[in-house]
This record gives structure tokens, C-alpha cells and sequence, in this order.
């Protein structure tokens, strides 16, 4: 289990906002000042997909070069060699498109945070008994806000519902609305070939719609 430290590590960088950047695609070449670029927009939780290029180096890169409160985590985790791995890059966060135990159960082994993907209420009372930090709402397109008021209606109080997919700064307000903690976003954020100032002024954005539906 995280110390409680460490556990307090998440609840803070979710405390200054929600956002959790999805770098699918990043290169080791550019991460430091993508992670540079996200960081001072306001951004403290950055996740690298392992189906980008040499994924456990960027991670490495970002836990290197990045202040002690951002978290950074890995993305599209698939096995149990895998969690070993991104623990050894020094990530702190896994992240799944689903919820397979044997991968829920290595990440807990290693003391790491825990968002597995999940879409419906059995999966979702699953994780969390597992021992999800967060629940990755995946994929949102297909989960509409009402879903979210409904699943946050019957799950435990506390529980961090953050939806993942066609997340822009115009439609976070319902979701909002209906309790989500979070927002994991990919493309709308990051591509691969964006300029690091591009992703700089989408991060900006995304934080100043964050912020507007929270004060």
C-alpha cells in the first residue's frame, strides 16, 4: 500500500484541479519540455500510453526533470511485467483501459496509484475493491453525463469518476455538474507533431475551463 504520503500525493495534485494529461504518442526526445510546458500551465498528473515510442524513458525523463508534485503515471498498462517496469522508470500511477485483477493486483504490490478503466457499476464496485485511487471513465463518448450522476449515485461517497475520451474545454461543464473529479485528456490535448507552445496554450485552456466551473 502507499504510505500515506504518497497517498496524499494524488489528493493533492487532484486538489489544484482534475486534469490528467494523456501523452499517447510522446517522444523521449521532446518530454521534458512538453512536461515543462504542462506543469506551468497548472497540470499534476501526466500519464505516458506504453504504446507510445520508448514510453519508460519519457517517464523517466518527466520524473527526473518534473517538480516533486506531479505525478507521473503510465497509460494502456497491460500486464503485470508492465507495472514492475514503470515502477522501475519511476512512474507512480497506472493506468488501464480496463480492469484486469492481475494488473490491478501488481500495481497495489508495488505501492503504486491505481486508475483502471471501467463503464459500467460492476466493474466499477470491482476496482474499487481492488483498491482503484481513481476510476477512469472510458470510454466518455459513450458515457453521457447522466450515466455519471448515476453510477456516483450508488458507489461509495469520495469515489473519483474521471471520464476519458472527446473530453474538450466546452463540454467538461456537465460532467462537472454531475460530480466527476477529473478528466483524463488525450488529443484534444496533445498529438504527436504539436508544438510544445500548441499544447502549452490547449493546456492553459483546459485549466481556465477547470477552473471556471470551480470557483
Amino acid at each position: 500500500m502507499p504510505d500515506i504520503h504518497t497517498r496524499d500525493l494524488l489528493a493533492q495534485a487532484l486538489a489544484s484541479n482534475g486534469l490528467i494529461a494523456i501523452l499517447r504518442g510522446l517522444q523521449p526526445s521532446e518530454a521534458v519540455a512538453m512536461g515543462k510546458v504542462l506543469y506551468s500551465a497548472g497540470l499534476r498528473i501526466i500519464e505516458v500510453p506504453l504504446n507510445s515510442p520508448q514510453p519508460l524513458q519519457s517517464i523517466s525523463l518527466l520524473r527526473e526533470h518534473l517538480p516533486a508534485d506531479c505525478l507521473i503515471g503510465a497509460g494502456t498498462v497491460l500486464s503485470p511485467v508492465q507495472v514492475a517496469e514503470v515502477k522501475a522508470a519511476g512512474g507512480q500511477l497506472i493506468v488501464m483501459p480496463h480492469s484486469d485483477p492481475a494488473v490491478l493486483q501488481a500495481a497495489k504490490a508495488q505501492g503504486l496509484y491505481l486508475a483502471p478503466g471501467v463503464a459500467t457499476p460492476t466493474e466499477a464496485f470491482a476496482a474499487l475493491a481492488a483498491g482503484a485511487d481513481v476510476l477512469k471513465l472510458f470510454p466518455a463518448e459513450a458515457l453521457t453525463p447522466a450515466v455519471v450522476k448515476a453510477l456516483l449515485a450508488v458507489l461509495p461517497k469520495g469515489t473519483r469518476l474521471v471520464p476519458v475520451g472527446g473530453i474538450t474545454p466546452d463540454n467538461m461543464g456537465a460532467f462537472v455538474a454531475a460530480g466527476v473529479a477529473g478528466f483524463g485528456l488525450g488529443s484534444g490535448l496533445y498529438k504527436p507533431g504539436m508544438s510544445v507552445a500548441e499544447v502549452g496554450e490547449r493546456a492553459q485552456a483546459y485549466v481556465a475551463a477547470w477552473n471556471a466551473l470551480h470557483h
